[in-house]
């Protein structure tokens, strides 16, 4: 969660499995869009010797559709490679690694970057260099100065990076899955009020765990297409994004004298839009399936996301707590709202100076405006805070996604289609109580705005 083990099938293969998809308007680049795929989760720091890395065998892919089909008009696809250096030694690195070329560091990754789009491919680079994992202070004395000779600016206009980072997104994990529980309101819980008689505090369950990032910074007018204007309230300034991993539908495992081998087409093995869709929306039974399909598919699952299973539990996990959802539901009425929210957009005129409707085709995409600029003082609730720039448009590292996810589910949106429905109190409320603040490594205000990986030597810290 948000997306780091959301089906049984992926969460076998890590390496293929997306966790979190980030799409904005860069704030230091604004003429730009920055996206950024994380894929292996919940990476343990001192993972030695083996660190952590991107597979050789995947294919990484960034998606764009701006014309509101569901079906990607630009892609950006990553295929890596590994070298190693020392085939006799068992160590990541033997000294220092200063550099990327550094002798002392054993086992390196390389990328290629394709562009394709209508219906051609451009390689755009080749054999671009990964930094290392964050080993420790030995290892990777300067780990600031390795990422910046990883960030590569193309010809092409297209700023990209590959490699290790912290794992910005915030969750109190342990309590969401254990029966529901926000800890904030543990107190009032169904089986809770029992055992806890206030509230309680927060744990960040994804913090001092790392990622490897995909980032990418794409000019406007190589996701748009092409029109005359591209205002606020105009269908061209919106893109939908999504992210995919793919392996090839053959393995072969190889004996004592051959090596594996892959064969036949790639097939999609693990694909993120919003934020907890497929996490949270779709049932356990089509998780595997969703993973497998394009946004334009969609529309199989669009009856979790007008009547979502989370937006029954609450009122049965918080007696008293949800009166006018628990009515709402028992009416059967499909949830617009969230429909608009999270598969086709929301119209122009349900908020003043906003929209990003992509059209009719219900789509699992973040779906971004690429004409509202980024905000000068941004809110961690996004829309919901007044926040144009935030979640749901598109989706910010520092945004708090599942805070404003619940509080849609809970009703808080529902009068955006229906003025006449009075949310709970609760609905603005509802939170498992964690921020941005709660990320122990600092967000970058550049490119590629994830904190430095955490290193291993110091996770967890040593007590002094």
């Amino acid at each position: 969660m948000s997306s780091h083990r959301e089906a049984p099938e992926i969460a076998k293969d890590p390496v293929a499995d997306s966790s979190d998809l980030y799409a904005f308007v860069s704030p230091d680049r604004p003429d730009s869009v920055t996206l950024i795929a994380n894929y292996v989760p919940l990476q343990l720091p001192a993972g030695g010797p083996n660190f952590f890395e991107f597979g050789d065998d995947v294919r990484y892919e960034i998606h764009i559709d701006n014309d509101g089909d569901g079906q990607a008009d630009v892609s950006y696809r990553f295929e890596f490679t590994t070298e190693v250096t020392n085939p006799n030694s068992f160590l990541y690195n033997t000294g220092p690694i200063e550099s990327l070329d550094s002798k002392n560091w054993n086992r390196r990754q390389f990328y290629s970057l394709t562009r394709i789009a209508d219906g051609r491919e451009h390689r755009l680079a080749h054999k671009l260099p990964c930094p290392p994992c964050n080993v420790g202070p030995l290892s990777t004395p300067r780990y600031a100065e390795l990422v910046r000779q990883a960030t590569f600016s193309l010809s092409t206009g297209e700023r990209v990076f590959a490699g290790q980072r912290a794992d910005g997104f915030f969750v109190d994990l342990g309590a969401i899955f254990d029966l529901g529980t926000l800890r904030p309101f543990q107190q009032l819980h169904v089986a809770g009020k029992k055992i806890f008689k206030a509230e309680g505090e927060p744990v960040n369950a994804t913090d001092r765990m790392n990622v490897h990032s995909i980032a990418i910074q794409v000019p406007l007018n190589k996701v748009r297409r092409r029109a005359n204007r591209y205002g606020v309230g105009d269908a061209a300034s919106v893109i939908g994004v999504w992210t995919s991993a793919s392996r090839q539908q053959v393995k072969v495992l190889g004996d004592r004298v051959a090596a594996d081998t892959a064969a036949g087409p790639f097939t999609q093995v693990s694909r993120l839009g919003n934020p907890l869709f497929n996490e949270v929306v779709v049932p356990m039974s089509q998780k595997d399936l969703w993973n497998s399909l394009p946004p334009s598919e969609d529309k199989r699952f669009a009856r979790f996301v007008e009547q979502p299973e989370l937006a029954a539990l609450l009122p049965a996990l918080y007696p008293d707590v949800f009166p006018n959802l628990d009515r709402l539901n028992k009416t059967k009425k499909a949830r617009a709202d969230l429909v608009a929210i999270l598969l086709t957009g929301i119209p122009e005129g349900l908020i003043d100076g906003f929209t990003n409707a992509t059209g009719d085709v219900q789509a699992d995409m973040l779906r971004l405006n690429t004409a509202i600029p980024p905000s000068r003082k941004p809110d961690r609730f996004g829309v919901l805070g007044g926040d144009l720039a935030g979640f749901p448009n598109g989706r910010r590292v520092t945004d708090d996604v599942v805070s404003i996810s619940l509080r849609a589910i809970a009703g808080l949106t529902v009068p955006l289609v229906d003025r006449a429905f009075r949310p709970d109190a609760a609905a603005a409320a509802v939170t498992p109580g964690l921020s941005a603040a709660d990320v122990t490594a600092p967000f970058l205000r550049n490119f590629p705005y994830l904190g430095t990986p955490y290193d291993g030597f110091n996770n967890p810290p040593a007590s002094s």
